[in-house]
């Protein structure tokens, strides 16, 4: 399993600020729907599904067991309902959308098989450094190219400003997400940290990133879409 031996984490003032961007943030477009509970555990039937989880420390789950990250557990829930998934964890705690981009290629050059789908959660390290969202829609239009040239499905993974980053600044991060979505035709989940982000018991504290239990709050929020996103199989 690929997975990073960074471990930075985002600054405290970005954690402020996401911890308070909950009434006054845009409504996201669309809702995760609730999951339905698994009454029993389904048997893992029919080829395996590869999917890429190509991140920042939200997906490699910083400061957490190993097995307790976003990749890992959504891997875990999915063979719970049936599905031979295999997710694998490209993730690299402090990437930037522009870092994302510098190793994009290398990442799918070295995979042993094309992923059925990629799952791509870059944005929140730009907020930190101030990266104009213009730079940011450039890097992750760039990153959705190159898995467009090789036919991978995507699941984009939104992110959303503070209100602290002006109102006009929150704007244009806010709308990027949805329309790269658009433009490049992908499924898109709002904004990622929806299940946890004003819920501080389901943060660690440094007040930015997840705990186990708040990655299993996202990764039920989000499983119904990275199946939906899921091309049918042959």
């Amino acid at each position: 399993m690929y997975r990073s031996a960074l471990r930075g984490s985002l600054a405290v003032s970005l954690a402020l600020a996401l911890a308070a961007c909950g009434a006054e943030a845009p409504v996201a477009e669309a809702e995760a729907s609730e999951p339905a509970p698994i009454d029993e555990e389904l048997p893992v039937i029919g080829e395996q599904r590869t999917i890429l989880a190509f991140g920042d420390s939200l997906f490699a789950g910083y400061d957490l067991a190993e097995d307790e990250g976003y990749p890992e557990r959504l891997q875990a829930v999915l063979r719970v309902r049936g599905i031979n998934a295999r997710v694998i964890d490209a993730a690299v705690s402090g990437n930037t959308t522009a870092a994302g981009l510098q190793r994009i290629s290398f990442v799918l050059d070295n995979l042993e098989e094309t992923p059925d789908l990629a799952m791509v959660e870059l944005g929140g390290n730009d907020l930190l450094r101030g990266i104009t969202p213009d730079q940011t829609r450039e890097n992750l239009a760039a990153i959705l190219t190159a898995l467009a040239e090789r036919d991978i499905p995507v699941l984009l993974m939104g992110m959303r400003a503070p209100p602290n980053m002006g109102v006009q600044y929150q704007e244009e991060f806010d709308g990027l997400y949805p329309i790269l979505a658009e433009e490049f035709d992908t499924a898109l989940v709002p904004f990622f940290l929806e299940p946890v982000f004003d819920k501080p018991e389901l943060i660690l504290p440094d007040r930015i990133h997840p705990t186990a239990e708040g990655i299993e709050e996202i990764v039920a929020a989000t499983v119904d879409q990275v199946v939906a996103a899921l091309p049918e199989g042959d």
